[in-house]
């Protein structure tokens, strides 16, 4: 069984630009995250930061 390559050009225009506006805006709202769990720590916070950080390091080594 072959294994497909990720290509972001195959993907639809629309999903292109969800995508780009996305990778813009992950990083301030990790950084927000990070600030507010800092400050009132909650389990749903920690979680939230971890999901925020995967994804921004999803979308930097383009796995999203």
């Amino acid at each position: 069984m072959l294994k497909r390559r990720y290509n972001p050009y195959k993907l639809p225009p629309w999903l292109r630009t969800v995508r780009n506006v996305c990778c813009q805006f992950v990083i301030p709202f990790c950084v927000f995250q990070g600030i507010r769990t800092i400050f009132l720590p909650t389990t749903f916070d920690v979680l939230l930061l971890t999901i925020l950080i995967l994804l921004a390091l999803a979308f930097q080594f383009e796995f999203l």
